[in-house]
């Protein structure tokens, strides 16, 4: 896949990179970004100029004051605006076009398949695969979005934490694996957002449900209500869409379904 000028193939499998590491990570030394560079028959200074690039695309990181590198590339912003318009197609079809490459390589994933049982063949196997695809995909583009914290809590022990859809997976199929569709959550607070317990305003402060604040539980107490007018930690990358937000508040909020 070498050459002087970027491919379409290349710039995906960088983006595809690109969304699922912290951005303090993009740098030559990242041992993701050696090994893509070594499929790609690229340097590893070139690929993390590269993802540098995406993230002088990205509203997130540039209203902040970053600026990533400039030289975006017009067929950097197509790929930019192709994942946008289809996540989903987009995040299988590359990690697909990695595996393909990397074909030594043995994946979580890779290993999970072989529990799947002998009779689930042909295309159900498929499903199943693509599934772990894409429940890897959203949850590394949003645990590395919020730098692997809990945006209300700051946990921190990946084993806790959840890629918590804002608008529940069944409810949005084009928005499924959009990293702003997502909050990194601990399992707990993740639970309570998805049962419509809390939920956050437009100005991005978690709102407490009247049914949790007359719960006098030591636990809801001490944890869940002084959640309330409490600012999350946005992430440094697929900032929260505003739409989103205010689905959850007018759909799955209890108080508002009064």
């Amino acid at each position: 896949m070498a050459s002087t000028r970027w491919t379409k193939e290349q710039l995906e499998l960088a983006f595809h990179l690109y969304c699922q590491l912290p951005f303090g990570k993009l740098h030559s030394r990242n041992p993701e970004i050696k090994h893509l560079a070594q499929l790609i028959g690229r340097t590893a200074d070139a690929v993390a100029m590269k993802l540098v690039n995406f993230a002088s695309l990205d509203p997130a990181i540039t209203s902040t004051g970053r600026k990533g590198l400039e030289g975006a590339s017009k067929l950097d912003r197509e790929i930019w605006e192709e994942f946008h318009s289809d996540w989903e197609k987009l995040a299988v079809e590359t990690e697909l076009l990695r595996r393909s490459l990397d074909t030594k390589a043995v994946t979580v994933d890779d290993a999970d398949e072989q529990l799947v049982p002998e009779d689930f063949a042909g295309e159900t196997r498929k499903v199943v695969t693509e599934q772990r695809i894409k429940q890897s995909f959203f949850r590394r583009a949003v645990l590395s979005s919020y730098r692997g914290r809990c945006c209300m809590s700051g946990l921190s022990e990946p084993r806790l934490l959840v890629a918590s859809h804002i608008v529940p997976w069944s409810k949005d199929k084009a928005n499924r694996l959009n990293p702003s569709n997502g909050l990194c959550l601990s399992a707990i607070h993740d639970r309570a957002f998805d049962k419509g317990l809390i939920t956050i305003s437009d100005d991005m402060r978690v709102v407490v449900s009247a049914e949790l604040k007359r719960n006098k539980e030591a636990f809801v107490v001490e944890v869940l209500l002084p959640l309330e007018g409490k600012a999350i930690e946005l992430p440094e990358r697929f900032a929260p869409q505003t739409e989103f937000i205010a689905w959850h508040r007018n759909e799955l909020f209890i108080d508002s379904r009064r």
